[in-house]
């Protein structure tokens, strides 16, 4: 009997040797409590060279429409239709030629376009919409992948659950979020275990956000290619079991 406990007592130390994590999210939140605020921190992405834009026009001329909604081929392996925004930051748009779309929110470039169109149909209405609006979710997650999205508009919580949440070993409280936006490259990180998280300006992600969830200590010691040390704690331990063994 004794000799149970002692392995007991021995396997419970050794389990035990890993720090603990808070695998929950906001978890600064009071139980039972309602909590709500004003959405401040929603801001409005602007378009970046490599877009693939969907641009179509409407005017009181129908028939002279047409012209103006001649999509171009992204690239020749794209099954996609659209106008891509070249590294410049320019579209060729029929009839008017190039046209710099770059650094403008949706709502600037749809403005400046109608007025462009002003010269060529009456009370023009432009639609723009992002058809490669995408985030990319890498490291401790369930399905790491770059993700295709609509809307247009996804939090991280939302591009997390895409990518079937986080594993255990995911460090919540220091996820990183990296954006490329007007040639400056930021790089941040998030506490998910704080509610504060929900007002931070990188809550809502933008085109081309990368999120990546970094592992804890615990599993970088499984992934580690040196077996040096997994061996000597092997080892101490089968010397500890033969000396219990021999002293009960």
């Amino acid at each position: 009997m004794n000799l149970r406990i002692f392995l007991f007592a021995l396997l419970l130390a050794v389990s035990s040797c890993g720090p603990t994590r808070n695998l929950a999210y906001f978890s600064d939140l009071k139980e039972q409590t309602t909590y709500s605020e004003e959405i401040k921190n929603i801001t409005v992405s602007k378009i970046q060279p490599n877009d693939l834009l969907s641009i179509t026009v409407s005017s009181e001329s129908p028939e002279s429409d047409m012209q103006f909604n001649r999509g171009m081929l992204a690239a020749n392996d794209s099954k996609l239709e659209g106008y891509l925004v070249n590294e410049d930051g320019y579209v060729n748009f029929p009839v008017i030629g190039r046209v710099l779309l770059a650094g403008l929110t949706k709502q600037e470039a749809r403005e400046k376009l109608a007025n462009e169109l002003q010269k060529y149909l009456k009370a023009p209405v432009v639609s723009i919409r992002n058809m490669n609006f995408k985030v990319t979710v890498i490291g401790e997650v369930n399905r790491p992948s770059t993700f295709t999205v609509p809307a247009e508009k996804i939090s991280i919580l939302e591009a997390l659950g895409m990518a079937g949440d986080m594993t255990p070993f995911g460090k919540r409280e220091n996820v990183i979020v990296m954006r490329e936006e007007a040639g400056t490259r930021t790089i941040t990180r998030l506490d998910l275990n704080k509610k504060e998280v929900l007002n931070s300006p990188y809550f809502y992600l933008h085109q081309n956000d990368v999120v990546y969830v970094e592992p804890d200590k615990m599993k970088q010691v499984q992934a580690s290619t040196n077996t040096r040390t997994l061996a000597i704690i092997t080892s101490l331990t089968s010397l500890a079991i033969v000396i219990a063994t021999r002293l009960f």
